[in-house]
């Protein structure tokens, strides 16, 4: 058995949501899960927030760097990306710009400490794939999913409730608003743990719910799909929720946030 860790990841919507104990906490949960002495390579996908893409990207950069150490990208699998013609290339200025592939980098560099010059990073920024492209890219990502040595951070809040994000859904037969926003987000999060990628396109098409990473959430559920063909094994489990603040009027917000981990068998 082997782990593939998901992360939905507590300080990816920026820091001044993270002043939230429960919030900033949200990480950890799946990144106790890495086993640094099997993992070889680590996969980050992260929505794009400040650019338009309609396809997936890579980073013009060598190496990231962290407060810790510096992580190393790895060219083989990036020139084996881009020759499927699927990928185009961020430019400095957009890598630089977002932040929800950035967060996630010194939570890696703390998990690989202790083999840190045993791993490489292949760091990808998804754009706002269409159900037909989702697949595309899960399909071809199975294949690395498949892989022991292979580790995937997936990086996402979960909904973004307020005025400010022009997301007030409320479900008054459940109490309070940051109720109603619970019982949302636990619904989403149970369908993704069904692993089924339709489900939880049909869930967002009915509720819309603001989940920023819904397309990197997409590819890998497709990606599960494509390795469940062949009989692979298969189960995802959330290990933490929490809320930035708990609403209880219109002119209040909140995000969501959650930590899952993926065990392929």
């Amino acid at each position: 058995m082997s782990n593939r860790v998901v992360c939905r990841e507590a300080s990816h919507a920026g820091s001044w949501y993270s002043a939230s104990g429960n919030c900033q906490h949200s990480p950890s949960h799946a990144y106790k899960q890495v086993d640094p002495s099997i993992t070889r390579r680590v996969f980050i996908l992260g929505p794009s927030h400040h650019v338009p893409l309609s396809r997936c990207a890579l980073s013009p950069a060598d190496v990231y760097r962290t407060p810790l150490y510096d992580l190393r990208i790895d060219q083989k699998v990036y020139a084996d990306l881009w020759k499927t013609g699927l990928f185009e290339r961020m430019s400095l200025q957009t890598d630089e710009d977002e932040h929800s592939i950035e967060m996630h980098l010194p939570y890696t560099a703390k998990a690989m400490e202790s083999h840190k010059d045993e791993f490489s990073i292949v760091p990808v920024l998804v754009g706002a794939l269409s159900e037909s492209k989702e697949q595309e890219y899960g399909k071809l990502l199975s294949k690395y999913l498949a892989d022991p040595s292979n580790l995937f951070i997936i990086s996402s809040d979960f909904c973004h409730w307020g005025q400010r994000f022009r997301y007030t859904y409320y479900d008054e037969s459940q109490g309070e608003i940051y109720r109603s926003i619970e019982h949302l987000d636990r619904m989403g999060m149970g369908i993704i743990e069904q692993l089924d990628p339709m489900s939880f396109t049909n869930y967002l098409k009915k509720y819309r719910n603001t989940i920023c990473g819904r397309h990197p959430i997409g590819v890998l559920l497709n990606a599960v799909a494509e390795l469940r063909k062949s009989g692979l094994e298969m189960n995802f489990s959330f290990l933490n929720y929490a809320q930035s603040s708990q609403c209880r009027n219109w002119q209040d917000s909140s995000v969501s946030y959650a930590a899952g981990a993926l065990i392929v068998h």
